[in-house]
């Protein structure tokens, strides 16, 4: 007999054009045989790495939004949070695990910030400190290298030896209770997934560069482990899974000419999820 779907609230901004955010979410998410619910942050036309978009902001909008679920009743079997544009939201967000998340539901952190050691120009310091304290409700977090620095207060640089990274998972551990990877650390001609579980020790994943970095990987990555997490899937063979997809997906799309902007063309390699 066929059994519904779990299902995951995914609380993420909409960008019309650009592989990212919920574009890239919902239809990973649902491949790999999950429903997505979407809970929108904002409209974008297309992401803001274009030289110009729309934008429309759904802070104002979310909380009746969000009522109608918890009148109706609705229930979530995950929650996975993408890009917040204020501390406005993070309340909200922080507010939607204390009505959601307290029936079991695996809560999926990625803390959007920023990147090659700069955070985000809409991030502002009173935002990182709320993010601080949103990681603490997560059974699992998926910041990169810079995010990972941002949380801990640790002065970024390119490179980090083993035991300073360490250090780093500790000090993250001491604040998220939960699971942690690491994404995309810079290690040469090869990238590696720092893995923690707690009680356990930390495993580092590797893999060979494949291309050029494009926008949206990260929500390809964090989508995939969010989807594996709410099927209780072990968290090695995940990031293994979410890694692999990421790399087919960067050299299927170097083959063909097109903007970085653009993201990778994933939509012909769902079939492999």
């Amino acid at each position: 007999m066929l059994t519904a779907p779990k299902k995951i609230a995914v609380i993420n901004d909409i960008s019309g054009y650009g592989r990212c955010a919920l574009t890239v979410a919902l239809p990973i998410i649902s491949a790999m045989g999950l429903q997505c619910c979407p809970v929108p942050t904002s409209i974008f036309s297309n992401h803001t790495a274009y030289p110009t978009f729309f934008f429309d902001d759904y802070t104002d909008r979310m909380p009746s939004y969000i009522a109608k679920w918890k009148e109706l009743g609705f229930t979530f079997d995950g929650i996975l949070t993408g890009f917040l544009g204020s501390a406005a939201q993070i309340d909200i967000v922080e507010q939607f695990f204390r009505e959601f998340g307290n029936t079991g539901a695996k809560i999926i952190i990625d803390p959007i910030m920023g990147d090659h050691g700069t955070t985000y120009a809409t991030y502002t310091p009173e935002m990182c400190e709320r993010m601080k304290q949103l990681i603490t409700h997560a059974d699992l977090i998926t910041p990169n290298l810079t995010e990972a620095c941002i949380l801990t207060d640790t002065s970024y640089r390119e490179h980090f030896s083993r035991k300073e990274l360490t250090e780093i998972i500790i000090k993250l551990a001491k604040r998220c209770h939960g699971s942690i990877v690491i994404s995309g650390i810079d290690a040469g001609s090869y990238l590696c997934n720092a893995i923690y579980e707690p009680g356990c020790e930390i495993l580092w994943q590797k893999r060979k560069r494949v291309a050029a970095e494009r926008c949206g990987t990260g929500d390809v990555f964090s989508s995939i482990l969010a989807a594996e997490a709410v099927q209780n899937k072990p968290l090695l063979p995940a990031v293994k899974k979410a890694s692999a997809f990421v790399s087919r997906c960067l050299a299927e799309t170097s083959q063909c000419s097109t903007d970085k902007n653009e993201g990778v063309y994933f939509e012909p390699l769902l079939r492999f999820l």
